[in-house]
């Protein structure tokens, strides 16, 4: 349902997705998807571009959201980001989700950063800790041009047709990886999609 209501959304917008995969994904494979986020179009084009279940964990305000708020009451996961506790409950729901072959898109800078043009900014360890745990590969995204046909919510610089351009690396497997390894396989995430936006 939420394939379809962006394809039309997005069509009727004149707003397209393109993926370029670095190498042939396992779609019946379950994944840990970390990218960079710049766009509200980040979810719709990770949605549109990933053919396996998926969900997303995201911040405690996309309840109210017009569009977003039901699938975050069903299949998306919340968390109130200023809470220790709520964070925990987040996760332990993330890995149930991993338990049941859907896979969990996090955008490990937590929120979409202020500045303009974009800049990636520091990663938190939370997604990296639940690949881990979970024994399932990370799947890094790099979102090349998403802010460019819609910033952020896009109330200041509103928004236009285009393509937005999605890169998908090859997945990190996580399976040889203690808890100890987390913040390498953070610093190698961050370092892997930085690099890509800067030859973009």
């Amino acid at each position: 349902m939420r394939r379809l209501i962006i394809f039309l959304s997005s069509s009727i917008s004149g707003i397209f997705y393109s993926a370029t995969f670095e190498e042939p994904l396992d779609w019946k494979k379950t994944y840990v998807i970390c990218g960079n986020h710049t766009s509200n179009l980040d979810v719709s084009a990770i949605n549109t571009i990933l053919k396996n279940n998926i969900c997303f964990m995201g911040k405690e305000e996309l309840l109210n959201n017009y569009v977003l708020g039901y699938f975050f009451k069903t299949i998306d996961v919340t968390v109130n980001r200023e809470s220790k506790m709520s964070s925990f409950r987040a996760f332990k729901t993330a890995a149930e989700r991993i338990k049941n072959g859907v896979s969990v898109v996090i955008f490990p800078e937590a929120t979409i950063p202020k500045d303009y043009p974009p800049e990636l900014h520091s990663f938190k360890n939370g997604p990296f800790r639940l690949a881990i745990e979970m024994k399932v590969p990370i799947l890094p995204i790099s979102s090349l041009d998403t802010w460019k046909v819609l910033w952020d919510t896009g109330k200041e610089y509103g928004s236009r047709p285009g393509i937005c351009n999605i890169f998908v690396h090859k997945p990190i497997e996580t399976a040889h990886l203690t808890l100890d390894d987390a913040d390498a396989l953070r610093d190698e995430v961050f370092e892997i999609i930085k690099n890509k936006l800067q030859t973009a």
